[in-house]
């Protein structure tokens, strides 16, 4: 499978995963939601910002995943603390994250830039959760989209 995830430009997250000092990304929400239980080692991910330009130009491999159980705030807190060092969030991302009663941790490996292709989202496909800045037709914030090839075009 493979899988789109929005970077955080303000967090400058696509930068710092190109750059090799981020390897990790995080996303949650009180329910077990997508991408839970839904990412696997092996798989590609698609990376694109979330500046509205709808340009994915990066892609790596899943190299881990951690689906937490249901989590209280402070192990919540703990666990992201734990895997700073690989997040490298900022104080904003920090407060979003922490609290939130399940987490997918997913780290990145072989993460390379790729020539610049839009993404075309079709209009009735559900976004994965609140996970992000966009507001489209999802469920809040969309900043991690799995999806399948039949789900997005490109243009080259």
């Amino acid at each position: 499978m493979e899988h789109l995830a929005y970077c955080d430009k303000k967090a400058k997250e696509l930068e710092k995963i190109l750059g090799g000092t981020k390897t990790m990304l995080v996303r949650g929400a009180a329910g077990r939601k997508l991408p839970y239980g839904r990412v696997s080692p092996g798989e590609t991910i698609y990376l694109i910002e979330n500046d509205g330009k709808g340009l994915i130009s990066a892609k790596g491999i899943v190299s881990t995943v951690f689906n937490s159980e249901k989590l209280t705030e402070e192990e919540s807190k703990a666990i992201i603390y734990d895997n700073q060092d690989k997040l490298q969030l900022t104080e904003v991302q920090l407060k979003r994250w922490i609290g939130k009663k399940y987490l997918c941790f997913v780290e990145i490996e072989n993460v390379e830039k790729i020539e610049p292709f839009t993404y075309v989202r079709a209009g009735n496909i559900r976004c994965s959760i609140r996970f992000g800045s966009l507001r489209s037709n999802c469920f809040g914030w969309c900043s991690w989209i799995v999806f399948w090839n039949h789900y997005w075009r490109y243009y080259g």
